[in-house]
C-alpha cells in the first residue's frame, strides 16, 4: 500500500479539526509541529493557518490565542488572495464554538501520519548511507526519526498555558430532570462526572436514576441502564409509568395510551439486567464499548442501578476500601466513555429516621463519595411518604452551590418526583392544604348524609 504524502485521506473535516486543535492545544502542538509538514495540509488555508501559529510561537516564545491568530489574518495576509483570506475567516467561525469530541482520535491518527512520513523521509536518506557502509549514521538517522513526535506535554505551563484556562469548557450536561437541580448544577450532569444519590431502603433512589433516564431520553440521548435488584421488566415498567404519568398498578389497563406516549420519545433506552454481586467495572466496560461498536451513536448517560451491588475489581481487607474503588472505577468508567454515569447508595438505618440525610449517614464508605461530582440525598420520614413529600439535601456540587434544601414531591405510585424551588414549594403547599381541607369536607358530609339515611 502506497503511502499518501498528505491528509487527503482523511477528509477536510479531520483536517480542520487537526488544524484548530492544533491552536487549541499547546503541548499537543509541540509534539505534532517536530514531525509536520505544512504541505500535509491538503488545503491552502489550512497551510496557512499551522504556519501562522507556529512562526508567531518562534518568534515570541509563547503559544497565540485565538485572538492573536485573528488579529495575524487581519495584518499579515494583506498580500495573501481574498478568496483564501474568506476562508480561513469562514473556518474561523465555525470552528470557535464547537467541540471537538474525537479530540484524541484526530490528535493519535495525525501523529501517527506524520511519524510516519518522517520515517519514511529518513529510510530514504539512509539509502545512501548504507551503499557507503556508514551503519552507524544509519542508526543515528532512525533512531533521530523514532524520537520525532514523542510525547513532550510536561504538564500544564502556568505561564505559556495562560489562555488555555480561559478556554470555555464544554459539559455539555445531561438534564436531572429538575428544574431547580438543573439551575444549581449548570444544566444538570455533565460529561465524565459521577452522581451519586443517596437515600434509605424504599427512599426512591431507583426513581430517581430513572427520573434522570427520562430527562435524557426526552433530549433524544441514548441511555443505558444497569439493574441489579430489580428486573429490567420491573425497570421498564417504572419508564412507562413516568413517561405516561400512569400509575403502576393501572399500566396493563392502559397499555395502548402507554405505548404511545413511549413511542413520542426520542431518545433511546437499553435496560441490562445482572445479579447482584455478579458483575463489576469491567463487566458494564466490555458491554458498553460492544454495544458502541454496533451502534452509530454512542452512549450520553450511564445508569448504574446501584453501585453499592457491583462486585469489586479486586478484594480488600475492609468492605469500605472495596465501594472506595468501586466509585472511583465508576468515574473513570466516564472519563472512558466521555459521558455521566449516574448511581445510588444507601444510607445507614439512621438515614431512615433523619429529615434531612446528610453524607454521615451514607452506609459503609464515606470515601465513596469523595470521587463523586454531585451527590445529593432524598429523605422521606414517615410522615412525608404519608404526604407523598420528601427533601433533597445537596450534599456535594463541583459545579455550584451545595448545602442547599429542596422540598419535593415524591409520589412513587407512579415515579412523579418534583423538586420545588422555595417560592413553588409555598404554592404547591397552599394548593395541597386547600385539596386536604376540601377532601376532608367531602368526606365529612357523606359520612353525615350516611348518619340521615340511617335515621341516627
Amino acid at each position: 500500500m502506497t503511502l499518501k504524502n498528505n491528509f487527503s485521506d482523511f477528509g477536510q473535516t479531520f483536517q480542520e479539526k487537526l488544524g484548530w486543535l492544533i491552536l487549541l492545544d499547546r503541548p499537543f502542538s509541540e509534539q505534532i509541529e517536530e514531525v509536520l509538514e505544512f504541505d500535509f495540509f491538503e488545503l491552502k488555508h489550512l497551510r496557512i493557518f499551522a504556519k501562522l501559529i507556529f512562526e508567531h510561537r518562534v518568534k515570541y516564545k509563547v503559544h497565540p490565542s485565538i485572538e492573536t491568530i485573528i488579529m495575524l489574518i487581519k495584518t499579515e495576509l494583506k498580500e495573501e488572495d481574498e478568496l483564501i483570506v474568506e476562508k480561513l475567516n469562514d473556518f474561523m467561525k465555525r470552528m470557535h464554538d464547537e467541540e471537538i469530541i474525537e479530540a484524541e482520535f484526530i490528535k493519535e491518527n495525525s501523529l501517527d501520519f506524520c511519524k510516519k512520513q518522517s520515517l519514511k523521509a529518513a529510510m530514504v536518506k539512509s539509502i545512501d548511507l548504507l551503499q557507503n557502509s556508514k551503519f552507524p549514521e544509519v542508526k543515528a538517522v532512525i533512531d533521530q526519526a523514532l524520537k520525532l513526535g514523542s510525547d513532550t506535554n510536561f504538564g500544564h505551563d502556568f505561564t505559556k498555558d495562560f489562555e488555555e484556562r480561559y478556554l470555555p469548557k464544554f459539559r455539555n450536561p445531561t438534564s436531572t430532570g429538575w428544574k431547580a437541580i438543573n439551575k444549581i448544577t449548570g444544566g444538570g450532569l455533565g460529561k465524565k462526572e459521577l452522581s451519586v444519590v443517596i437515600a434509605s431502603s424504599g427512599g426512591g433512589k431507583s426513581w430517581c436514576l430513572c427520573q434522570h433516564g427520562v430527562a435524557a431520553l426526552k433530549e433524544g440521548k441514548t441511555v443505558v441502564h444497569y439493574t441489579f435488584e430489580l428486573a429490567d421488566s420491573v425497570i421498564g415498567r417504572r419508564y412507562d409509568s413516568m413517561i405516561s404519568k400512569i400509575p403502576l398498578n393501572e399500566l396493563v389497563a392502559s397499555k395502548d395510551y402507554v405505548k404511545e406516549k413511549v413511542s413520542e420519545v426520542s431518545g433511546n433506552l437499553i435496560i441490562k439486567e445482572y445479579a447482584s454481586n455478579q458483575a463489576d467495572v469491567n463487566t458494564l466496560r466490555n458491554h458498553l464499548s460492544r454495544l458502541n461498536n454496533r451502534r452509530e451513536k454512542p452512549v450520553d448517560l450511564i445508569i448504574v442501578d446501584y453501585a453499592d451491588l457491583l462486585k469489586p475489581i479486586r478484594q480488600f481487607e475492609q468492605r469500605r476500601t472495596e465501594l472506595g474503588a468501586v466509585y472511583q472505577a465508576l468515574r473513570d468508567m466516564a472519563k472512558e466513555f466521555d459521558c455521566p454515569v449516574a448511581t445510588a447508595s444507601q444510607s445507614n438505618r439512621n438515614g431512615a429516621k433523619e429529615s434531612i440525610i446528610t453524607m454521615e449517614a451514607i452506609a459503609e464508605a464515606y470515601e465513596k463519595c469523595f470521587v463523586a461530582d454531585f451527590v445529593y440525598t432524598v429523605s422521606r420520614t414517615i410522615e412525608d411518604r404519608q404526604l407523598n413529600q420528601g427533601k433533597f439535601f445537596i450534599a456535594k456540587n463541583r459545579n455550584g452551590p451545595d448545602g442547599q434544601v429542596f422540598q419535593a414531591k415524591i409520589d412513587l405510585s407512579r415515579g412523579d418526583i418534583k423538586v420545588y424551588e422555595k417560592m413553588d414549594w409555598d404554592v404547591a403547599s397552599k394548593s395541597a392544604d386547600k385539596k386536604q381541607k376540601e377532601n376532608l369536607h367531602r368526606l365529612t358530609q357523606q359520612y353525615m348524609e350516611k348518619l340521615q339515611d340511617k335515621g341516627e
